[in-house]
């Protein structure tokens, strides 16, 4: 295959699941209900005072309605969407777990899966027995599984445990083992799903880690994933599915940008009752706002934030309260921390309410979503939390002007040249 070989191509692809339909044994039960349904009458099969309106038969379910793309060698496209959207099913699709009710998919060379946790391990056999035998369900011949078994073993970090009945492991070493074997088949098409759900830091950035390798060496990667900001920074290609139709297919940041809309409702001002407002018996947060000088209501990048907030204080005589101030992007990309006390040192609380405020200069953040999260700490400990508390859409501003596209990285400064 050349470099850019399509190796997948999806064509108008659709799963129907056929839903209210009864398992039976016997050929007179499968007649008798038959009949039934002829004369409009409720299935035999039903427990007398059933609701007849679950008894409908032939009704069906679409996961997937027409879905249309191609990924071509040494992609690493990424899916997204919201539970029930369609990807784990479009994977089982793309590995013949299931067969399309409509469409056709077209794969080359040899493709290999981790779908779920321990799929194709045996409970009853150890660590090393199963390590040959998921190899050999993935398609590895034996002696290709004992040439790579160290490596195997090493990557999956349960060296210990390796002659240990897997009915033993807890899922976070099954999925180890299970990606493990998988990521040293060397396939040319590798399917993942959810795998950076499970595990330690340590062990999804050694995922990372072989995902990229195996994408560096010319072979593809489909990874289904919640976690954005894997999908943003591993994968070069996403498609987004919703309600088992495909919304968006382009660059990873655009589509994820969409996504993250679509779903996000900005929030640039919160106001609470005292009883019902954020805190604990100390201290309490009653307002938020953000505001901006933009003559239109909107936040752009030249403009400054001030985030303007009205604390409770009900009991702190002290100068020892401390508020942190975070701003985070809608995939969770931590883009900076404030501390107050950093700013303004320590000063004695007001009892009553405190009206603080901290801004955001211009030409700092990037175009793009982001959330504002507030912590109040006593004696070097977390009081509580506001997460959240504001979410904004900042937008590019017009000095900037139409012909640039959005500059990379999560912020914009304006910085000082010399020449």
């Amino acid at each position: 295959m050349s470099q850019r070989d399509t190796v997948i191509r999806v064509e108008e692809v659709s799963k129907r699941y056929r839903l209210g339909v009864i398992g039976r044994s016997l050929i007179t039960e499968e007649v008798s209900a038959a009949f039934a349904r002829l004369r409009g009458k409720p299935d035999p099969r039903f427990p007398v005072g059933h609701d007849p309106a679950s008894q409908r038969v032939g009704q069906y379910f679409w996961a997937l309605q027409g879905v249309n793309f191609e990924v071509a060698q040494g992609d690493i496209l990424g899916l997204v969407g919201r539970n029930g959207a369609g990807k784990s099913t479009i994977l089982k699709l793309l590995s013949r777990i299931s067969l399309p009710t409509k469409g056709r998919i077209k794969l080359k060379g040899r493709l290999s899966s981790l779908l779920e946790v321990g799929t194709g391990f045996h409970p009853e056999l150890t660590g090393m027995e199963n390590i040959f035998l998921n190899g050999a369900i993935l398609g590895m011949r034996k002696a290709e599984i004992a040439a790579r078994l160290d490596e195997i073993i090493a990557f999956s970090g349960i060296e210990h445990h390796i002659n240990t009945p897997i009915k033993r492991y807890s899922s976070g070493m099954k999925v180890r083992l299970g990606f493990a074997v998988a990521a040293h088949l060397d396939p040319d098409i590798l399917i993942v799903d959810e795998v950076l759900a499970v595990g330690d830091a340590e062990f999804q950035r050694k995922c990372l880690g072989s995902m990229r390798k195996v994408a560096d060496s010319g072979r593809t990667i489909l990874l289904v994933s919640h976690n954005v900001n894997a999908v943003h920074n591993l994968c070069n290609r996403a498609v987004w599915l919703d309600k088992g139709t495909m919304r968006m297919e382009g660059g990873t940041h655009e589509v994820i940008r969409a996504y993250l809309e679509k779903y996000s409702v900005q929030t640039s001002e919160q106001q609470w009752e005292p009883e019902h407002a954020p805190g604990c018996d100390e201290v309490r947060l009653l307002s938020v706002k953000a505001i901006t000088e933009c003559t239109d209501g909107n936040f752009v990048t030249d403009e400054a934030i001030r985030l303007e907030m009205e604390v409770l204080n009900q009991s702190i005589t002290d100068d020892d309260l401390g508020i942190n101030f975070r701003v985070s992007t809608h995939n969770d990309a931590v883009v900076f921390v404030s501390s107050m006390e950093r700013s303004i040192g320590r000063r004695v609380w007001e009892p009553g309410i405190n009206k603080i405020s901290v801004t955001i200069p211009a030409n700092l953040l990037n175009e793009g979503g982001y959330r504002f999260t507030l912590s109040f700490r006593r004696a070097d400990k977390v009081l509580f939390q506001a997460p959240d508390v504001v979410t904004l859409e900042v937008q590019r501003s017009v000095a900037d002007g139409e012909a640039y596209r959005r500059w990379p990285g999560v912020v914009h400064p304006l910085l000082q040249w010399v020449r």
